[in-house]
């Protein structure tokens, strides 16, 4: 029971990582293969301000969020500015270099070997708790003004600025919002695993945020959240018997069947509802009644 309730805390946990890459490139349409690199900012500040100033995880959580979301800004304001590809290669250069800065502070950070002794206290009902919060500020902001002004950004970023619209100040703001959740969600896992390690923030972990923002649905925050409850506790599923050797396999698989069957992830654009429910199960009762 243990064991699992352990995978549902850290589905939480990165859940809300992933809904902040789904703002950026979900509903901005900037691909960025470097917020790894943010969460491990979160998560080392929250560590190293917990630990050396004994406080309360809440204000270690605070800083990290914080310090995310202000390096995410610094680093936003010039290379948002750039393109296409341009812009996907300076984030993974950004993800790479905190990971490097890491590693080479061996006496503030621990290097390569990791910092342990992290304070615990994040626990399953405060994850869950961060997640609800999430998922009502971010259901509110896609449905605010500025949330379809980052959605009119993706869709056609000339005609967004031919009627007025910053679109350099929108991606700034998607690009802090989502820093911001990264920061959090990095914070959490320190103060969770009570470890830090700079190869828990890789490319390959900037890499499956990405992947499972486009599996769910570019635009969809209820894809998403379903595709990271699918593909998060997925290698930990499969790791019982002898499946345990096919497991990143099976998670490769499962990618390509989805992007070849449905290329719009999940979801595509469309967010459940309740009145979505009722209407799905309304059509089916009278599909029911026809036959």
């Amino acid at each position: 029971m243990n064991y699992w309730l352990g995978v549902a805390t850290l589905t939480g946990i990165y859940m809300i990582a992933i809904l902040g890459v789904s703002v950026l490139t979900g509903f901005t349409g900037l691909f960025s293969m470097g917020h790894a690199g943010f969460m491990a900012i979160g998560a080392y500040t929250s560590a190293l301000v917990t630990k050396t100033f004994h406080v309360p995880i809440l204000v270690g959580l605070i800083c990290g969020m914080l310090a995310a979301l202000l390096i995410g800004l610094l680093i936003g304001y010039p290379t948002l500015r750039l393109k296409g590809d341009y812009f996907v290669i300076a984030t993974l250069g950004i993800g790479e270099v905190t990971k490097l800065i890491i590693e080479n502070l061996p006496d503030l950070t621990g290097g390569a070997r990791g910092m342990t002794d992290v304070p615990g206290g994040a626990t399953f009902p405060m994850v869950l708790c961060f997640l609800i919060v999430t998922v009502w500020l971010l259901h509110n902001f896609i449905r605010s003004k500025h949330g379809r002004n980052c959605i009119a950004v993706r869709e056609e970023e000339l005609a967004a600025a031919s009627i007025g619209t910053s679109v350099a100040s929108y991606k700034l703001l998607a690009m802090g919002i989502s820093c911001a959740l990264c920061g959090i969600s990095g914070a959490l896992l320190a103060h969770y695993m009570h470890y830090l390690s700079p190869t828990m923030f890789s490319m390959i972990k900037s890499d499956e945020l990405v992947m499972t923002v486009i599996l769910g649905g570019c635009g969809s925050l209820t894809g998403t959240i379903i595709a990271s409850m699918i593909l998060v506790p997925l290698p930990e599923i499969l790791r019982f018997g002898s499946v345990q050797e096919w497991r990143m396999v099976f998670y490769g698989l499962l990618v390509v069947l989805v992007i070849i069957f449905k290329p719009s992830g999940l979801m595509g654009t469309k967010e459940l509802s309740i009145s979505g429910i009722r209407s799905f199960f309304g059509h089916v009762k009278y599909k029911g009644k026809e036959r």
